[in-house]
């Protein structure tokens, strides 16, 4: 189930789920914290002008310099497979916490500046954003 805690109507139907779980002793309860449509919007946006400024499609941005070398501690785990033995296996960006992403936006844009010389703006920078946004229109057939 998913509450906007920002909605008075959804925080009483949270604490009347939580009280029950509590109430019943339920061994296994998980609480997540999805991240924002305007962070995950942000992200992408960050990733599209990589891939304009480098030559790259987004995809492979996403995998190989946002997930491998910006963030490799958040994204890359091993598992044992039946056949294959020990094999690298890549999370997916979804399953980060909004401090994950946070985290994880930061570095690349680091990252980005350090190693590519590619500078991609904060989260604030509107009228930047705004450009990029609009390159990012003209581009979109080649990312």
């Amino acid at each position: 189930m998913k509450f906007n805690l920002t909605n008075e109507i959804d925080v009483i139907r949270f604490r009347t789920k939580v009280e029950y779980h509590i109430n019943k002793k339920t061994r296994n309860v998980e609480l997540t914290e999805k991240r924002t449509l305007k962070q995950n919007n942000y992200l992408h946006l960050l990733l599209a002008w990589f891939a304009i400024e480098s030559g790259n499609t987004m995809e492979y941005v996403k995998l190989n310099y946002y997930k491998k070398l910006a963030n490799p501690d958040l994204f890359i785990t091993e598992k044992n497979d039946k056949y294959l033995g020990r094999v690298q296996v890549i999370r997916s960006s979804s399953d980060l916490s909004t401090s994950e992403m946070t985290a994880s936006i930061d570095r690349f844009r680091n990252w980005s500046s350090m190693e590519a010389g590619i500078y991609l703006p904060a989260a604030n920078e509107d009228n930047i954003l705004s450009y990029i946004q609009e390159e990012i229109e003209k581009y979109k057939m080649w990312i």
